[in-house]
C-alpha cells in the first residue's frame, strides 16, 4: 500500500494514555482518555502464539482510539508479527506502535526498545517500512526516548526522518535517555528542539504535519497545558501521572485541578475491581489476578496528596510527601504505604484474600528520589 493510501491520524487535542492493562485503560477512558494502547508486547512471543501476549491486543468497546505496541530487535521478527496482527485483528486496530524507547535492561540488552536508537538504518529502512507494508491501511507510529546515554541525545536527528522517509504516522518522545530512567526530570527543552526539527523539514518539503506527543512528568492540568504551549507538541502521553491519579484526564479536559474526595477515589477503586473481574474472570484465579493488579494500582495511588492539603498548587510528580493524616479516615487509609492496607482495601470489593496470599509491588519506581 502506498503511503498516500494510509489512514492519516488526526490526534490534535486528544489525550493519550501510555500503554497499560485493559482494566486500567477502561478506567482512564471513563475519566477522559481518548487514545489508548495495549501494554508493550514482544514480537517473538506473538509469533510463538503466547496467550499472554495475544491478550494485549484485546480492545474493549469503550476504547475510542486503540492500538498495540510491539518490541523487537530485527525486521525478521517485527514484520511477520505485523502481518499476523493485521490478519488476526483486522478492523479492530487504529494503529500499531513500534517501541524504540523502553529503558528496561532486559529489553535493551536484547537489542529492542531504546537499543534501536543506535541502529537507525535497521529501524527505519527495514522495520518501519516493512511493518507499514504488512499492516495495509493501519498506520505505524513510533515511540522513542531522547537517546541511550546521558549527554548523547540522538532523537533530533532521527525524528525528522521518520515521517518523510519511512511514513511513520505519529511520534511520541519521552524526555529521558535509556540510561537516565526516572532519576532526573524529563527534558522538555529537548523535546521542543526535536519538534522544531520535525516541523522544519515538513515545512521545507511541504509535507502534512504528523502528530507529535511528548512525555515525562505530567501530573496536573497545569503541567499538561504548560508543556503543550512551551514545546509545541500536539499532546502529552501520560503514564505515571495517570497511575497515581487516573482522573488526570478529567482535569486536563476541564482545565482545572480536582480536589477529589476520598469517597470518589474509593468509587474509582471499585470500578477498577469490577473491570478487573470482567477481564480476568470471576473464578478464583481471576479474582486473585484482579487483586494483584488492584494492589499494584494502589501502590501508585497512595502517593497522591489531596490538593486540599497542599500549600502550593499544583502538586509535582517527583515531590516526596511526608506521611500525613487525611481529612477523614478513608483518605488516611488511601494514603497508606503499607501493603497490608492495600490488601484491606481490595477486600472491600473482592472478599477476603486467601491466607497464603501476599503482595509485593512489581514496580519499584525511584520517582521520589532526589533529583540528580
Amino acid at each position: 500500500m502506498r503511503p498516500a493510501e494510509k489512514k492519516r491520524l488526526h490526534w490534535n487535542g486528544m489525550t493519550y494514555l501510555a500503554p497499560l492493562t485493559t482494566p486500567f485503560r477502561r478506567l482512564c477512558v471513563d475519566y477522559g482518555a481518548d487514545i489508548t494502547c495495549g501494554e508493550m508486547g514482544l514480537a517473538a512471543s506473538f509469533l510463538q502464539g503466547s496467550k499472554e501476549e495475544w491478550s494485549l491486543v484485546r480492545r474493549h468497546p469503550s476504547e475510542r482510539t486503540f492500538g498495540v505496541q510491539l518490541a523487537g530487535n530485527k525486521p525478521a521478527l517485527l514484520v511477520p508479527t505485523a502481518e499476523t496482527i493485521a490478519r488476526e485483528c483486522a478492523g479492530t486496530l487504529d494503529f500499531v506502535d513500534v517501541n524504540c524507547g523502553c529503558p528496561i535492561d532486559l529489553v535493551y540488552k536484547a537489542g529492542s526498545g531504546s537499543a534501536l536508537l543506535d541502529a537507525a538504518g535497521k529501524l527505519a529502512g527495514k522495520i518501519i517500512v516493512g511493518m507499514n507494508r504488512a499492516l495495509g491501511d493501519v498506520p505505524v507510529t513510533v515511540k522513542l526516548c531522547t537517546g541511550v546515554k546521558d549527554g548523547r541525545n540522538s532523537a533530533h536527528r532521527l525524528m525528522p526522518r521518520l515521517g518523510p522517509e519511512w511514513d511513520a504516522a505519529a511520534l511520541t518522545l519521552h524526555g529521558r535517555t535509556q540510561q537516565q530512567r526516572y532519576t532526573k526530570l524529563a527534558d522538555w527543552d529537548y523535546i521542543k528542539q526535536c519538534v522544531d526539527a520535525v516541523r522544519a523539514r515538513e515545512a521545507e518539503e511541504d509535507l502534512s504535519p504528523v502528530p507529535i506527543f511528548g512525555g515525562g512528568d505530567c501530573f496536573s492540568s497545569q503541567d499538561y497545558w504548560e508543556k503543550m504551549e512551551s514545546s509545541g507538541v500536539d499532546g502529552v502521553m501520560v503514564g505515571r501521572g495517570a497511575l497515581i491519579k487516573p482522573w488526570i484526564f478529567t482535569e486536563i479536559k476541564e482545565r482545572r485541578e480536582w480536589d477529589i474526595s476520598a469517597r470518589e477515589r474509593l468509587e474509582l477503586v471499585r470500578k477498577y475491581a469490577e473491570y478487573g473481574l470482567s477481564h480476568f474472570g470471576t473464578e478464583t484465579a481471576g479474582v486473585n489476578t484482579t487483586r494483584r493488579y488492584l494492589c499494584e494500582a494502589l501502590s501508585f495511588q497512595y502517593r497522591y496528596v489531596p490538593i486540599g492539603l497542599l500549600e502550593v498548587l499544583p502538586g509535582r510528580l517527583n515531590d516526596r510527601a511526608p506521611a500525613f493524616r487525611g481529612r477523614n479516615e478513608l483518605e488516611t487509609l488511601l494514603a497508606s504505604e503499607n501493603s497490608q492496607d492495600w490488601m484491606k482495601i481490595s477486600e472491600m470489593f473482592l472478599g477476603p484474600a486467601p491466607e497464603t496470599w501476599t503482595f509485593t509491588p512489581k514496580h519499584k519506581s525511584n520517582s521520589y528520589e532526589s533529583q540528580g
